[in-house]
């Protein structure tokens, strides 16, 4: 009998343990295409370096920069991030570290701006940015701990609100390519009236220049 409850439940952790690797190798590919983005690079003193990402409305997205060998007082940063209509969703002036967070009300490109004030011209810092959007930009564990979810809900809740993203970054690109189709299709119509416009013309004008040196050619008696 006891030979038979172990057989029974190894059977069914052999069964739960694959389901648990195929999901976690699908949330694996599905954060792929939501944001996950760490990057380093340089912030020279003569000039402003920009990140922009393009994201779709409702997005939460978070950002970690931290000046890489900060301990040089001179080492600090002003931070400015603004939305695709250039409204300013964050900014700090003389930083060394911070954190950034919104949730987007629109679609378009995102961008963060970073750059040094009054320092020597020749000054160049590394600066580390987390960018995370989307799934990769909740807090899991307090999720976790707040609705009182194991690990394998957790993994399920995640999965969830990646397919979810997914679908609505499909939907987003879908209405996207219809506004560029639109647009191909409005200036294509444009370029061609105003091709038929400038043959009309062209035609006008070189109707009149016949004319015109008929007439001239008639008042001096030479046709």
């Amino acid at each position: 009998m006891e030979r038979a409850k172990k057989s029974s439940a190894s059977s069914r952790a052999g069964l739960v343990l694959p389901w648990v690797a195929f999901l976690q190798l699908v949330l694996m590919a599905g954060s792929g295409l939501v944001g996950v983005d760490a990057l380093r690079f340089e912030v020279p003193a003569a000039a402003t370096k920009c990140i922009a990402e393009e994201i779709q409305p409702n997005v939460l997205v978070l950002g970690d920069y931290s000046v890489v060998s900060a301990g040089d007082a001179s080492h600090r940063i002003t931070v400015k991030v603004t939305s695709p209509y250039g409204q300013q969703l964050y900014f700090q002036e003389n930083v060394q570290v911070g954190q950034f967070g919104f949730t987007t009300k629109e679609g378009g490109n995102f961008m963060a701006c970073f750059w040094m004030q009054n320092a020597p011209q020749t000054l160049t810092i590394s600066l580390d940015l987390d960018w995370k959007t989307g799934v990769a930009a909740k807090d899991w564990e307090d999720i976790a701990k707040k609705d009182k979810l194991d690990g394998m809900e957790v993994e399920l809740r995640k999965l969830e609100e990646a397919v979810e993203s997914i679908h609505a970054e499909m939907l987003y690109l879908r209405d996207r390519e219809k506004e560029m189709r639109n647009i191909n299709e409005v200036t294509n119509a444009r370029v061609a009236w105003f091709s038929i416009m400038s043959l009309f013309i062209c035609l006008s004008v070189a109707g009149w220049q016949l004319w015109h040196l008929k007439s001239f050619f008639e008042r001096k008696k030479l046709l």
